[in-house]
């Protein structure tokens, strides 16, 4: 029996950190034994804002590297580049024709980022290229952050219209939305989501981040009134969002991570936060910088996974255009 498929993918650009691992790396590693998860370096996504040509390079294969340090298994996942499966780009131009331009306008990611860099092509449509992303694979889940959820209701609609119009093709894909992690928020703003773009660095614990770092990160993070570890994300947003990433590092829950510091205070629970994430992290860290040295060995994953990728990718496109009405 084939198993059901994922699809996700990160773009490299800024620093992949503990938000990203534990609401998307870490849960692609545990859905890999059920199901076979395509696991997509987004780099045409990343282009939607001017990145240097080597820049986006080197990011790529550090995004790549990472995902296999957090234990994204090439023998039982596909992991590869987005922009070497040229299918991507035919289908975005297909869906692009059955998308109404209002649709895009309403998205809340683009009202917000139009008024700061002002109004591209690219960012108005890059939508679409998510949802061809995920229809070109027949995906069945989509690990989404809430933020997302949007986006993929666009994929469910133009899913239905396409196989209204045309006849039955595309799966509707569903969210599978991992809410403890869903929203990380940031160590220097707890009411904004951490950010791999962010300007401040102490926004965020980056996955290559060193001991010292981590140890000097966690020690300035934001706090609220009072000392006490109680979790409350109305009154005391700061320890609540620490308590989250120890939460969901440690596996223990709100309520037993509250009882075991009990009488301390936030210095106490800083302590033991930062050396819970070097402990996490340093095992990903040695695996990274092993893989990153040989980075042939590297590029052969991503040939190999960009391949079989594609494969899948024209054979559904090939599908799509026949029934549509081209010359094939």
């Amino acid at each position: 029996m084939q198993k059901k498929r994922i699809l996700s993918g990160i773009a490299p650009s800024g620093n992949l950190h503990i938000g990203n691992y534990l609401g998307a790396l870490k849960q692609w590693v545990d859905l890999q034994k059920d199901y076979t998860v395509f696991a997509m370096v987004a780099d045409l996504h990343a282009i939607t804002v001017p990145q240097d040509p080597k820049t986006l390079q080197e990011k790529s294969l550090e995004v790549a590297c990472l995902m296999i340090a957090c234990g994204i298994d090439p023998k039982k996942s596909v992991i590869f580049l987005q922009s070497a499966v040229p299918a991507h780009l035919e289908l975005y131009w297909i869906l692009n024709t059955l998308t109404p331009v209002g649709e895009l306008e309403r998205m809340i990611q683009f009202k917000e980022k139009k008024e700061k860099s002002g109004v591209l092509a690219g960012l108005l449509n890059y939508p679409i290229l998510m949802v061809s992303d995920i229809l070109l694979y027949q995906s069945d889940l989509v690990p989404v952050g809430e933020d997302q959820l949007q986006h993929l209701e666009l994929t469910r609609t133009l899913a239905r219209k396409f196989n209204n119009r045309f006849g039955n093709t595309f799966k509707e894909p569903k969210p599978l939305v991992l809410k403890e992690t869903a929203r990380i928020m940031g160590l220097d703003d707890p009411t904004k989501k951490m950010s791999k773009s962010a300007v401040n660095p102490n926004n965020y614990i980056f996955l290559l981040d060193s001991p010292e770092t981590i140890e000097r990160k966690v020690k300035i993070a934001v706090t609220d009134s009072g000392k006490e570890v109680k979790y409350n994300e109305t009154a005391k947003p700061a320890i609540s969002n620490l308590m989250a990433i120890y939460s969901a590092i440690s596996g223990l829950s709100l309520p037993t991570i509250e009882k075991e510091f009990s009488g301390k205070n936030y210095g106490n629970f800083k302590h033991a936060l930062a050396k819970l994430l070097i402990e996490t992290l340093n095992p990903i860290q040695k695996k990274y910088y092993r893989l990153i040295r040989n980075k042939t060995s590297l590029r052969k994953i991503l040939a190999a996974g960009s391949k079989k990728a594609s494969t899948l990718a024209q054979k559904n496109l090939h599908i799509i255009k026949e029934k549509m009405g081209f010359v094939l």
